[in-house]
């Protein structure tokens, strides 16, 4: 399954509830995005079908190892890009907006030369 952007919105958030919390169900993910309880319910479904999450039978949820790969390396790209930009001079609130859409289109190349630019500074 390809993943949209969405889809790895719903990863990266999983991957930063689950380190806030050890038990983590879709009402939490509502909660934390301000999604309607239907949106998110057909997300983790889609998720789970594609074999990015799984959810027990007590209904909490859990990246699987392919979920967790693919929302640490957005959340990498997020942590990393909202950096760089606030090192640009750009406020956190408007690095933060730009990183998440950022964080989705750029090649691994790009991404890799920015972070070696950052790094190097």
């Amino acid at each position: 399954m390809n993943l949209q952007e969405s889809g790895e919105m719903y990863l990266e958030t999983i991957l930063i509830l689950s380190k806030e919390k050890p038990s983590l169900r879709s009402i939490d993910i509502v909660e934390h995005l301000g999604y309607s309880k239907p949106s998110v319910s057909r997300a983790v479904n889609l998720l789970k079908n594609g074999g990015f999450i799984l959810i027990d039978e007590n209904s909490f949820i859990s990246l699987t190892e392919t979920g967790r790969e693919i929302a640490q390396k957005i959340y990498n790209r997020h942590t990393v890009l909202t950096a760089f930009l606030e090192k640009l001079g750009i406020e956190h609130a408007t690095a933060d907006f730009d990183a998440c859409k950022i964080e989705h289109v750029i090649s691994d190349e790009s991404f890799d030369a920015i972070k070696k630019f950052y790094e190097s500074l």
